[in-house]
């Protein structure tokens, strides 16, 4: 495959990662709730992603990095995952992505306060723009924007930063598909509890349920085995800039399947966020776990 198809690959990979907030809006609209939701993304995801590695023969993680692999699922990607979907209640798709992408300047600001990494001129550039660019983001005089919605939008990218500094020290030497699958069936193991805790709410139409398989795997699967082949082809900063295409795609999905429109100050302020991601990439910049996607995403280098 030409190096071209790579960048064709993870871009395809990019826009199954944005259309998360479109299937979860239909799936909403039929009736389920955030827990539900998750609960059955995580364990279709899981289950199709065990099938991959039963098909290649890979094998699972054991002791104490497979231990890690569950914590991170069960409580740092269920937290993540839970603020960023509900955070969707509260805010356009768009937007909620736009502020999710905030991460790669906290994951910055956390290496060099709590580990002490030195931040050059550029990487301080970039954590600017992204605080910049949040401000702007967090617009709430118009534009569908609420309060509840931009607290959880931004909680999501705290949660994700914590994942994200967190997976890079656990994972060892898993490899990706395993501690995805590891972390995505941990993960839902902890909302089918909250699940059963409230009382599941499924969807009530067969759009809801289409909505359900898409999230699963388009957005989850698909978008995750396409990130493998990309970043194989192109590698790790390559695919993380062109993975900067999830949260347009949001925004642009957003606008056409659920007339959601952003205001001029929060496109200026995702431009700023998404220029920074951009400029922490290229200084390369570990913007997660060897584990790919987020975002809101699947858990890894993309989220989602």
């Amino acid at each position: 495959m030409s190096r071209t198809g790579g960048f064709l690959i993870v871009v395809l990979s990019g826009v199954c990662f944005g259309a998360l907030g479109l299937f979860a809006r239909l799936a909403y609209a039929a009736g389920t709730d955030v827990a539900t939701l998750l609960f059955l993304r995580f364990a279709l995801a899981g289950g199709v992603l065990a099938g991959v590695m039963a098909w290649r023969r890979q094998r699972w993680p054991r002791g104490g990095v497979l231990l890690g692999l569950v914590l991170l699922g069960a409580v740092g990607y269920f937290s993540q995952s839970a603020a960023y979907f509900s955070a969707l209640h509260h805010a356009p798709a768009g937007l909620v992505s736009l502020l999710l992408y905030s991460f790669p300047a906290l994951v910055a600001l956390v290496q060099r306060i709590v580990f002490r990494e030195h931040l050059g001129r550029v990487k301080w550039l970039a954590v600017v723009l992204s605080v910049g660019g949040t401000v702007l983001t967090a617009d709430l005089s118009q534009g569908g924007a609420t309060l509840p919605g931009v607290l959880l939008g931004l909680l999501a990218a705290l949660f994700y930063t914590a994942y994200v500094v967190a997976s890079a020290r656990v994972s060892g030497s898993a490899g990706p598909l395993a501690s995805s699958t590891v972390i995505l069936c941990a993960a839902g193991c902890s909302f089918g509890v909250a699940m059963l805790a409230r009382g599941p709410a499924f969807p009530a139409s067969v759009t809801g349920w289409a909505a359900v398989v898409g999230l699963a795997l388009v957005s989850t699967v698909a978008a995750v085995l396409l990130f493998f082949v990309g970043i194989q082809r192109i590698g790790a900063v390559n695919t993380s800039l062109v993975s900067n295409l999830e949260p347009l795609t949001a925004v642009v999905l957003s606008a056409l399947f659920l007339n959601e429109r952003l205001t001029p100050r929060q496109v200026l302020g995702g431009m700023l966020i998404l220029g920074a991601a951009v400029l922490l990439a290229r200084a390369d910049i570990p913007r997660a776990a060897p584990a790919p996607p987020a975002g809101g995403g699947a858990p890894g280098s993309v989220p989602g």
